[in-house]
Formats: C-alpha cells, structure tokens, sequence
C-alpha cells in the first residue's frame, strides 16, 4: 500500500514556491541544449531550452488561473485527487481534460493543452489537492506567459463568462 502523504509535506518536500497563477511548483528539469529563436516560429522572441519540466500542486482551495503559453503543455497526474483542466480553444470551443488516475471515471494520466490556448485548473472538490507535473517543449521561459484578464477573456468568449470570473483574479 502507498503511503499517504499531505499537501505540505509535497511543498516542502520538493522546496516548492508559489506559483503567479496560483498553487506552487518547483522546476525539476530544463534542458541544456538550445533552440536559437532563428530556429523558432515568429511566436517566440528569443532562443529556448529544448525543454522543461516541473511539478505543480494545487490545494482545494487554489486554482490555476485563466493563461496561456507559446508552446504545447504536456500534463501528467501523480498524486492527491483528480484536476480538471480548462481549456479555450481559439475557436471558442471549452474542453475540459479530468487529470487523475481512475480511467473507468474519465480520468487520463496525461494530456496536452496546445500552445496559443487558454487554460486553466483547480481540483475537484473531493480533491484535498493534486500533484501534477507539466513538460513544455520548447521549454518554458516567462516571456512566454500571459496571464489572462479577466473582462478581456470574457469578451473574447462570452459563452464561458462564468467560469472565466470563476479562474481570474482580475
């Protein structure tokens, strides 16, 4: 049997910090070797890691909030309760990805939100928290995150307003 382990114990742990769209994270992996941003699609203002990976807790009472990357965010589920993911396509179209580890329910142990959408997360409400990891390729740098405001978003797709004002912070 797996041991049972808290929310705190996995921040302190792994050293993890508060996350700018909520929960915390600890960078695991950034890969040496580089991309140059001639290499790159115009998306990217400059040269990137070939990768990155870290690991991601969210309480219950945490959400990611409403952002969005210039590159694939691949999403896999490790402990603590099951997450859904929210994603905006371009298109307007919202899936939402359950991450966790029961299948017969739905739920998926990885799953990939594609660059240039709006995502979001938080833990189902039966979730004390989830602890996940996401890998970025080319790696993550901050340049490439936006953080969504929250009248701008709901204008843009105002079939999804409420739960838009649910994940933004402003």
């Amino acid at each position: 049997m797996q041991p049972s382990f808290s929310a705190d114990y996995w921040v302190k742990h792994f050293q993890m910090q508060a996350h700018p769209e909520g929960g915390y994270f600890v960078e695991t992996y950034r890969a040496h070797e580089t991309i140059p941003v001639e290499a790159l699609p115009s998306r990217f203002k400059g040269t990137r890691n070939f990768a990155t990976g870290i690991l991601f807790l969210l309480e219950n009472h945490h959400f990611s909030a409403f952002h969005r990357i210039q590159a694939d965010e691949m999403w896999h589920f490790y402990a603590g309760g099951s997450l859904s993911i929210y994603v905006i396509h371009p298109s307007g179209q919202l899936e939402t990805i359950v991450l966790g580890n029961n299948p017969s329910q739905g739920e998926v142990f990885q799953a990939v939100v594609p660059a240039g959408c709006w995502f979001a997360s938080r833990p189902h409400a039966t979730s004390a928290y989830s602890l996940v990891g996401c890998t970025v390729a080319p790696g993550f740098d901050f340049a490439d995150f936006e953080l969504a405001n929250r009248t701008t978003l709901s204008l843009l797709y105002p079939a999804h307003q409420a739960l838009i004002e649910q994940l933004t912070y402003a």
